[in-house]
């Protein structure tokens, strides 16, 4: 793993505004890409937040619109660009048939629809190029009537940087299981990227911390700040070393913070203090 600058975004994300949100995006981005930033990691559902009402505009299929435009801002800027959309996961044949149980088993039919249609998908662009895609395995709540869940949890690979990123979305800070198979697989840096509400920001920093510290690991933890129509939002994105120490924090601003991801950190602190050599899955 070469050493890297990673930068994370901390926006308010006009509810179902697609176009202006990435607009906000891509110029928070800039800005961290002046300040050299070679990394970017944006909030959960950045462009459009959860937009339940309009999930056939929020959503998208492949090739996914804001996919490309985030594209062409890493192939421009030499960078890696992570974070998450709404995706539409389907055909159109199949939509029609669940349209037309919706008038068979009325409102069943609806949220079996939208089940069966829509994805949390995180993405992670890197050069201009799709490396790899992670679909949230844990929705959260509301999510549950309708988001598909993922079932696949492993590093997404940057061949130019030669590190690994694991990848998890906001809930799934909650399970350890997530980030530990992640670094036992051989990620670098973990980042999750999250709309965690108020008044759960002691709950968000204690997380955080504990992910980082029990894995010996860097933390990216990136959340929007701001308000929806059903919460408000603490911020408090946060960059933080293998032995938990804060190096940024958003505090409720927008803006971004960025700081030197140093892979000698992690390996000094793993050799150390042995948590990985120590352990004993067979018991577990």
């Amino acid at each position: 793993m070469k050493p890297i600058k990673a930068a994370a975004i901390q926006m308010d994300i006009s509810h179902c505004k697609k176009q202006d949100n990435i607009n906000k995006a891509l110029m928070l981005s800039e800005n961290a890409i002046s300040n050299g930033a070679e990394l970017i990691v944006l909030p959960e559902v950045f462009s459009t937040g959860f937009c339940y009402e309009d999930l056939d505009n929020a959503g998208e299929s492949e090739p996914c619109p804001t996919i490309e435009q985030l594209r062409d801002f890493s192939r421009q800027n030499s960078c890696v660009v992570i974070g998450s959309i709404i995706q539409k996961n389907g055909k159109e044949e199949e939509e029609e048939q669940e349209m037309e149980r919706e008038e068979e088993l009325e409102g069943k039919g609806k949220v079996e629809r939208r089940k069966n249609n829509f994805t949390n998908m995180g993405f992670c662009i890197e050069n201009g190029e799709l490396a790899g895609t992670y679909t949230k395995t844990h929705p959260f709540g509301k999510e549950k009537g309708y988001f598909t869940s993922g079932d696949q949890i492993e590093p997404i690979r940057l061949k130019s940087y030669d590190l690994s990123i694991g990848l998890e979305i906001c809930y799934e800070m909650r399970f350890p299981e997530i980030a530990r198979k992640l670094a036992i697989a051989g990620s670098d840096i973990l980042i999750t990227i999250a709309e965690f509400p108020n008044p759960r920001e002691y709950q968000w920093r204690s997380l955080a911390t504990a992910r980082s510290i029990e894995n010996q690991i860097y933390h990216i933890a990136c959340n929007r700040t701001g308000k929806d129509p059903s919460s408000t939002f603490f911020g408090a994105t946060m960059i933080l070393d293998p032995l938990g120490n804060v190096l940024a924090d958003a505090k409720d601003k927008e803006c971004f913070i960025i700081h030197d991801i140093d892979p000698k950190m992690m390996k000094d602190t793993r050799k150390a203090i042995t948590v990985f050599d120590d352990r004993r899955p067979e018991l577990y």
